[in-house]
């Protein structure tokens, strides 16, 4: 039998959850990455004013970013105007590092409002910003609910750097 390692995985196992609902009970781990310097760190590509772009710790795919507020907020609605411009305006720069970068066939964009629909963090609104590969699916997901990624985050970090545009607030 073949083993797969995804050793980033097992914090997100055994992190604590609301019996109830599903959503952690740690916190909001985004607050602390929107005020870091040490992109490296958290796997932050960009930040702006209002918004940043960030690895997904807990990846669909390779290359799996997150586009996030600054702010935290739940809801699209709650964006003021400056925020929502460069929210979405972050969401293309998130698929425009992940083209250049990776070359993907498609992408998968969307947001999970609310813990029923899925957000794992529901009190601070994300946009996912997932790559996609002609013949990325297979068996995996569906026989053992589990996941391959090829490249080991750090490595990934550094490839997708490369394609950042520099920003006043931005760390390498």
């Amino acid at each position: 039998m073949d083993r797969l390692h995804a050793y980033w995985r097992i914090e997100y196992i055994h992190a604590p959850k609301d019996r109830r609902d599903g959503v952690k009970n740690k916190g909001n781990p985004f607050r602390k990455m929107a005020k870091t310097d040490d992109f490296a760190k958290f796997h932050i590509l960009w930040r702006g004013k209002y918004s940043f772009i960030v690895m997904n710790k807990f990846p669909y795919n390779c290359g799996h970013l997150l586009v996030l507020p600054l702010r935290e907020i739940g809801d699209i609605e709650q964006l003021k105007d400056a925020e929502k411009k460069e929210f979405f305006d972050s969401i293309i720069l998130a698929k425009s590092i992940l083209r250049k970068a990776l070359k993907p066939d498609a992408f998968n964009v969307g947001f999970n409002l609310g813990s029923k629909a899925g957000a794992g963090i529901p009190q601070h609104l994300h946009c996912h910003v997932v790559p996609r590969w002609d013949g990325d699916t297979n068996f995996m997901p569906v026989i053992s609910d589990t996941r391959v990624l090829p490249e080991a985050m750090d490595t990934l970090w550094k490839q997708l750097m490369k394609f950042v545009p520099k920003s006043p607030k931005h760390k390498s």
